[in-house]
């Protein structure tokens, strides 16, 4: 069978090889003596939602609306819940009607722009290392992948100005994010003004990917729609994943200029219709009364950080203090780098001796190569116990 260059160059990507390690794993417990998975990959929380929520949830599902295709005109009062919502949180008003687009996920939204936006061959921007889904829509739009390195020794930051004049004027799109996964850097507002600043002066669409954008531990998380310019060439993209731990819900939205939410809404009329009414009506209570939610499971995470920074110390892993909720962003140990090893390496066999699942963080790009993710989605007592499933392992090697 024929397969699209679109595919090959997609690769088979971080999460699906990780997830065929783990099924491996699952297999092959039953006939070793091994410890349960502990999977550590994935940002998808085991805190729960504000109960009301999914009260509403429930209350509508047996809902005729609910079990019929919603279209966008039935999106209208989850659009208008967006609106209100960033009235207070940004105090800017926004056009439910022509500003703003539920999304099936805000993956969703940041894979499918670059083809609503680009023609085959042109060119967009991404850091290094990215959400897979940065590359993932430029290569299914079949653009042009350029990349801008982020490193450590400059705190993980975007140099937008280093960009030349005539790079910038052959760019279509930049898509990037902060606070930032992986590097759980909560970054800067100057970050994104730089950005937007790019944009303006080279008529370039900044896509700005902000799902953790109520889940700093440590400073002011940016946002685009803080910036000037962003209703001419910027758009923004929000979850309800990560901030009211709905993540298997799939619900998100964009604010954006309103010539770029009308080309996402095309692509979009021909790829999917849009979630149940019932799960509409449960992100509206999330907007409406839980505003504020996320304060709550930021103290949870920042608990979770500093307890498993601590217990991995112990260890000898010396590990950055992320300012961003979630993720811890490891360097590989100095012992794995002596005997070889790469990120890709050092996870699978952290898997197979002792069920616990990360990311290795190459799978982000070249700039995450001999670093490791490490999602903090379980109670502090089991990454805790974690680091001490950790220590035999460790001190075999090292």
């Amino acid at each position: 069978m024929a397969i699209s260059r679109r595919i090959n160059r997609l690769g088979s990507g971080v999460f699906h090889r990780n997830d065929i390690r783990k099924q491996a794993y699952r297999l092959e417990r039953t006939s070793r003596s091994l410890p349960p998975l502990l999977d550590l990959s994935l940002g998808s929380t085991d805190i729960l939602p504000p109960d009301s929520v999914l009260d509403v949830i429930k209350e509508n599902i047996h809902n005729p609306e609910s079990t019929s295709y919603c279209l966008h005109s039935g999106t209208r009062p989850l659009r208008e819940a967006v609106s209100a919502w960033a009235v207070k949180r940004f105090g800017i008003n926004v056009d439910p009607e022509t500003e703003v687009l539920i999304l099936v996920g805000s993956q969703e939204g940041t894979a499918h722009l670059p083809i609503a936006v680009m023609n085959p061959g042109e060119k967009g921007l991404i850091l290094d290392p990215s959400y897979p889904s940065h590359r993932g829509g430029l290569v299914l739009a079949d653009a042009q992948v350029e990349r801008l390195r982020l490193k450590e020794e400059d705190g993980w930051k975007p140099d937008f100005f280093k960009l030349t004049k005539s790079q910038l004027d052959e760019l279509k799109i930049i898509v990037f994010g902060f606070p930032h996964n992986p590097t759980s850097q909560v970054g800067d507002q100057s970050w994104l003004d730089a950005a937007m600043k790019c944009g303006l002066d080279h008529k370039v669409v900044i896509a700005h990917d902000n799902p953790y954008v109520d889940l700093s531990l440590e400073g002011q998380s940016p946002a685009l729609l803080q910036c000037d310019g962003w209703r001419e060439w910027g758009i923004e993209f929000f979850s309800f994943s990560k901030a009211w731990c709905l993540g298997g819900f799939r619900l998100a939205f964009a604010i954006g200029a309103s010539n770029l939410i009308s080309a996402l809404r095309q692509v979009k009329s021909v790829v999917d219709f849009n979630q149940s009414v019932a799960l509409q009506m449960g992100a509206i209570e999330a907007l409406s009364s839980y505003a504020s939610w996320p304060n709550h499971i930021v103290d949870i995470y920042r608990q979770r950080r500093d307890r498993t920074i601590n217990a991995l110390s112990g260890l000898g892993w010396e590990i950055p203090i992320p300012s961003m909720a979630m993720y811890l962003w490891m360097p590989l140990p100095n012992w794995a780098k002596s005997r070889g090893w790469n990120d890709e390496r050092l996870s699978a066999d952290l898997l197979n001796q002792t069920g616990i699942a990360l990311t290795p963080g190459s799978g982000f790009g070249i700039g995450g190569t001999n670093w490791l993710r490490l999602a903090l989605v379980r109670p502090a007592d089991d990454l805790e116990a974690a680091a001490a499933l950790i220590r035999p392992w460790w001190n075999a090697y090292s």
